[in-house]
């Protein structure tokens, strides 16, 4: 089943990077020492604001990189090592589809199609950061999979998903070339 017709397959996978770029692949609530936090990872930044602290309301922002060198040696460093890899592929996918979008015709003469080639990027960027997800101590959708037994929460890969989805979609679009 071919949910994109070929003329708007091109359009689709720009669009489909340029808003991977805006969901968060993971979300998570949860209470720790009398307050809470929340962690919103977007692909290429993370927001952590933490609250109801006596006193305290803290807001951080980020990168992968920052967020990995924060956590090596510990219990997540795996899990943050996916989610800069992850980055990577993404950030590869963002300069590709702003090539796309300006220099269409020379990328639609490239020997693969690069419809293709997004859909894979987003595809395999999707699948490191819900690998991410798993492997981090907070509880995946309430169910405490991750290392480290979980902090008390609920985590949701939502931008991951639909990343996987928006990719899978590319891959499936019948080109006409």
């Amino acid at each position: 089943m071919v949910w994109v017709r070929s003329e708007y397959a091109g359009e689709l996978a720009v669009l489909s990077t340029w808003v991977a770029a805006l969901l968060p692949w993971n979300v998570f609530y949860g209470a720790v020492a009398g307050g809470s936090v929340l962690f919103v990872r977007f692909p290429l930044f993370q927001i952590r604001y933490a609250f109801g602290l006596p006193f305290v309301r803290a807001t951080s922002v980020s990168s992968p990189v920052s967020a990995f060198l924060l956590q090596s040696g510990t219990s997540v460093q795996v899990a943050y090592g996916l989610w800069l890899v992850g980055a990577a592929v993404y950030l590869v996918a963002l300069v590709i589809s702003v090539y796309y979008y300006r220099e269409e015709e020379r990328a639609e003469s490239w020997g693969v199609d690069p419809v293709d080639v997004l859909g894979g990027l987003l595809v395999a960027s999707a699948v490191l950061f819900l690998v991410a997800s798993v492997l981090l101590p907070e509880r995946f959708f309430g169910i405490g999979f991750g290392i480290g037994g979980g902090i008390p929460g609920v985590s949701i890969p939502v931008g991951a998903v639909l990343q996987l989805v928006l990719g899978g979609v590319l891959l499936r679009a019948d080109r006409v070339n």
